[in-house]
């Protein structure tokens, strides 16, 4: 029954839409307006960068893996005969012909190579995460199985690694001043869901102002960002239902995906023939055994895919959705604020009209400097949700601090605050975005990503050289953060640097002079490229998205 509702909302939202102009493959060749104007030109997908890395690199890095990898088991083989002591968790021997607790992979990974290096990770933060901050100082006596905090602080290190797009991180009491008085109005916490006891005023003048800033009719608001998808998806979709998902999206849109119980095909990271090929196979072949029809089939994308930094190519996908009447979920959490001329996203960097989003998705917790998600679309389909989301059922509602946190970002970027704070913002993070790429392409190393993305992976591939970069860094007093197998493939390993507004010129040049530094030290500069006059799209055919 609830299936049956939300398959007829969405059914009657796509009627509404047009499928005229659509060329083959969903590509366009002119500019052309896709819903009224905003005064931004209609934009093709900008030059995306993904460079191969020399043969040399990959060889050397499978190499690392592998040796590590052979000390791991050596190294079983001590503590096996009591030569050395392993302190992580493991089974008791009288438990040994029971299931297994711990993936005997997994172990591995942590006890041999993770254990390793995991100073890189997890560091204690004492001050405000803005685009400086403190760190606690801590060393380890037994190869980090254990840490133990000096008692001293690393100060004013540079911030590269938060989502704080906006600079709304933030501890200024005159910008605060609002949120303060909320605090002392409604208290911290609601203790209660939206549907109970703790649906305030401010949750509501929250959910219209996000309507209206995404040009809307309604929207809905939750409070945690990955709740947002992985409870919101499974209330959409179901048994009999097709989802087609980029391979690159968030873990949250696949947990989302999978606990719906609908059928998932994964195509190539923003590779519209791939795309095409799923629609047009799903709408002439049906469903396995049955061959009926599916009920739905829903594209699952990103605005901004927050491991690669690549935007995502929306006027395509609009298309082809439009062609082959599928319905379409835009994750917009990295780039919500932080793309499009006065921050709205995607949709208005590509001048897509909203209304060609069945559901847009957003986070509070990156532009913003909060906590949270919204789901926004057609007013049938927030009222669904409203019944049927298990977020909106049974977790707890924002807490009234954040959400007046939310209120206030929101107006700023909005201009609804009295100034143009916001907009200043919004310009800055574009102009930090463009500097630092230029930069980091003009030394050499390999980067990924849409010239658009404030999200700038720096490709190191060997895993030594991933933990010498984070170390480094820190040395210098700049915070990074490194990223490796499992979170990305193998020979993908990487630093993921995160702009801000708040980043002054000063503090990049700082940041770039270090880089430059660690770069020649560790040989990090692995491009083969010379900067030319850049392709605006990559070849169709191409799976493996290189321009």
């Amino acid at each position: 029954m609830a299936m049956t509702a939300a398959n007829g909302i969405l059914k009657q939202h796509s009627k509404q839409k047009s499928s005229k102009d659509v060329k083959v493959n969903g590509y366009h060749k002119k500019i052309q307006k896709n819903g009224p104007g905003n005064g931004v030109a209609s934009r093709l997908p900008r030059y995306e960068a993904f460079e191969q890395a020399p043969m040399h690199v990959v060889v050397m890095t499978y190499l690392g893996y592998g040796l590590v990898t052979l000390f791991g088991y050596f190294r079983d083989f001590l503590r096996a005969v009591g030569l050395e002591k392993c302190n992580l968790a493991q089974e008791r021997p009288e438990q040994k012909h029971f299931v297994p607790l711990y993936q005997d992979f997994e172990n591995f990974y942590n006890r041999n190579l993770y254990m390793r290096v995991r100073d890189n990770w997890n560091r204690p933060i004492c001050s405000l995460p803005g685009p400086e901050f403190d760190l606690m100082e801590r060393v380890s006596d037994d190869y980090n199985w254990t840490f133990r905090f000096t008692g001293r602080t690393i100060p004013n290190v540079i911030n590269t690694g938060s989502y704080n797009y906006l600079g709304f991180a933030e501890n200024n009491v005159d910008f605060l001043k609002t949120v303060a008085e909320r605090t002392q109005q409604y208290g911290v916490g609601v203790c209660s869901t939206r549907q109970e006891m703790a649906n305030l005023s401010l949750h509501q003048e929250l959910e219209q102002l996000v309507a209206n800033f995404l040009g809307v009719e309604s929207s809905m608001t939750f409070g945690m960002g990955f709740a947002t998808n992985s409870m919101n998806i499974p209330a959409l979709v179901g048994k009999g239902c097709l989802i087609l998902s980029d391979e690159l999206n968030h873990t949250s849109l696949i947990l989302g995906a999978r606990l719906s119980g609908a059928t998932i095909r994964v195509f190539k990271h923003n590779n519209m023939h791939s795309l095409e090929k799923m629609l047009r196979e799903a709408i002439c072949l049906g469903q396995p055994r049955t061959h009926r029809p599916w009920k739905k089939i829903l594209i699952m994308v990103e605005g901004i895919y927050s491991m690669e930094g690549s935007v995502v190519r929306l006027p395509e996908i609009v298309a082809l959705k439009k062609k082959y009447r599928a319905y379409l979920y835009l994750d917009e959490a990295h780039s919500i604020g932080a793309v499009g001329p006065t921050g709205k996203g995607v949709t208005e960097l590509f001048n897509v009209n909203t209304a060609d989003v069945d559901i847009m998705m957003g986070t509070f917790t990156k532009s913003f400097g909060a906590c949270g998600g919204y789901i926004a679309g057609k007013k049938e389909l927030v009222d669904y949700l409203r019944k049927h989301s298990h977020s909106a059922v049974y977790a707890t509602a924002m807490s009234p601090p954040v959400t007046e946190q939310v209120i206030r970002a929101m107006k700023c970027i909005m201009g609804k605050d009295g100034s143009n704070e916001g907009m200043k913002r919004v310009r800055q993070l574009a102009e930090n975005t463009r500097y630092f790429r230029a930069k980091l392409e003009d030394m050499g190393f390999i980067i990924y990503g849409n010239d658009d993305s404030p999200v700038v992976p720096i490709l190191l591939y060997m895993p030594a050289k991933v933990v010498a970069f984070a170390r480094e860094m820190l040395e210098r007093r700049i915070g990074v953060v490194v990223v490796g197998f499992p979170a990305t493939p193998i020979i993908e390993a990487r630093a993921r640097f995160c702009l801000s507004s708040a980043h002054t010129r000063d503090m990049l040049d700082q940041v770039l002079h270090h880089l430059n530094e660690v770069g020649d030290l560790l040989c990090l500069k692995f491009s083969r490229r010379r900067r030319a006059p850049r392709q605006d799209l990559c070849d169709e055919t191409d799976t493996e998205i290189d321009c």
